[in-house]
């Protein structure tokens, strides 16, 4: 169990999380509540107060709400109470039990690879009813794909993150096999030509666990580990934050970490394409005509649109082998961001009964995904006049639904196949999320498994 819960409950000090319309009735129902009405406690968002005892020590503290109902409010507190030990007291539904385990644990996150940070002492009692491991197992995979995402490039290249695949394979005694030179650029021919621009060479990842008779579960993860744009490329500013753009591979490793640590009773794949996408004289040109693994042709018409090849060669190796449910994650296009913004992730799938399972669990979990339509309408729009696809649609809208359809094209065996462009990143410093990488939809996806393939 991670170290921040605590199992003893003795000498815990209660922690009441009181809502702004409800304070007023609170501080009336408490005793020596005068030096917080006196410092002018009203539950405001983020508010910490003490409450006395006789003797002038602590009784409780008080934590403001707000008008809201963050489901991680109790992350603040993590984040800025004193070393001791703490239980819950009076606290909302909406915060309480699980999910206030939760966001106790990512109170007390940082990334201190480069600067270092003062060590949070606070622990929390773990609630009643509340499966401490299950939390922590959570806690830290979604720590692992934060930490991976907030790696800059110079030290996250194709070679560290097969590193942290492997690491984490050896921890579930899972295996690893990775594709590189001669042979990525005959089988996975989109991947070896997005990443032949760099000197950090290309590969596909390959982690496989459980149960080989097992039902078949393959997460495919964008691992762009930095993006230039190549030839189109990007404006400094767009630039700034591509150490993220393999943050689809983050997260299906936190997934994978989750459903190893839970056991459950599924046969795990998931690939990893990882490349960088650089400017060289070997780099990709637009025009460029490549041979995907599939067989079909693709034109390049931007070089900034690379996610969607590197997919498409993974996508189709596992496609072939028929999973029952597929799913790709990826930081795959502004165009997601327009549309739903960086807190609520588009998905796309033509599977109805998996649509409305993820996002009944992601709402339930507070980790929203939101579904947009596969509109074949915009199928044209891939077209090329000397290939049978174009990576770049000739069209100016609709961008994150042709991205989806590019992908589409390379999955068709599969019988359930989900597609998630997400952000991979926090751009709002909130309760237990602070400004910097994150794995949008980790916990979503693992929650379904769960509640289909557990034991």
């Amino acid at each position: 169990m991670h170290p921040s819960l605590a199992s003893q409950a003795k000498h815990a000090t209660p922690l009441h999380a009181v809502q702004a319309k409800d304070a007023k009735a609170w501080l009336t129902r408490q005793r020596r509540a005068g030096l917080l009405i006196a410092s002018g406690f009203t539950g405001a968002a983020g508010a910490l107060a003490a409450l006395p005892d006789a003797k002038g020590g602590i009784a409780a503290w008080a934590l403001g709400l707000g008008e809201g109902r963050d489901a991680f409010a109790l992350a603040t507190a993590a984040e800025k109470l004193p070393a001791g030990v703490y239980r819950l007291g009076e606290v909302p539904d909406f915060c309480g039990g699980s999910q206030a385990a939760l966001a106790w644990l990512m109170g007390g996150y940082s990334f201190d690879r480069y600067k270092k940070t003062s060590a949070r002492k606070a622990r929390l009692v773990t609630p009643s009813g509340v499966d401490g491991e299950e939390i922590s197992r959570i806690a830290e995979n979604l720590f692992l794909a934060r930490d991976l995402v907030n790696t800059p490039a110079n030290d996250m290249g194709p070679v560290e993150l097969e590193t942290a695949a492997r690491a984490l394979a050896k921890n579930h005694s899972a295996k690893v096999s990775v594709v590189s030179g001669a042979a990525l650029k005959k089988n996975y021919p989109l991947i070896a030509a997005v990443g032949q621009g760099s000197d950090r060479a290309p590969r596909l990842i390959e982690l496989a666990w459980g149960n080989a008779n097992a039902p078949r579960v393959t997460l495919v993860g964008k691992g762009v580990c930095f993006d230039t744009g190549g030839y189109d490329l990007k404006p400094s500013a767009a630039m700034l934050t591509m150490k993220k753009d393999m943050g689809g591979a983050a997260c299906v490793l936190a997934v994978a970490g989750m459903v190893m640590g839970a056991k459950l009773n599924l046969n795990l794949r998931v690939l990893i394409p990882a490349v960088e996408n650089s400017v060289s004289g070997n780099a990709m040109r637009p025009g460029d005509v490549f041979i995907s693994r599939k067989g079909l042709t693709v034109e390049i018409g931007n070089t900034d649109a690379e996610g969607r090849l590197i997919l498409a060669d993974a996508l189709a190796d596992a496609d072939d082998q028929k999973p029952e449910l597929l799913i790709d994650i990826a930081t795959l296009t502004g165009a997601a961001r327009i549309a739903t913004g960086m807190e609520l992730p588009p998905f796309f799938t033509d599977d109805d009964a998996f649509a409305a399972d993820l996002m009944r669990i992601g709402t339930a979990i507070q980790d929203p995904l939101w579904r947009l339509p596969l509109w074949r309408g915009y199928e044209d729009t891939l077209t090329s006049r000397v290939a049978d696809l174009n990576n770049s649609p000739s069209y100016n809208y609709a961008g994150a639904i042709t991205a989806a359809l590019f992908l589409g094209r390379f999955v068709s065996k599969t019988k359930s196949w989900a597609h998630l462009d997400i952000p991979a990143w926090i751009d709002r410093a909130k309760p237990g999320r602070p400004i910097g990488g994150e794995a949008n939809g980790a916990r979503a996806i693992y929650a379904l498994l769960k509640e289909r393939y557990g034991r």
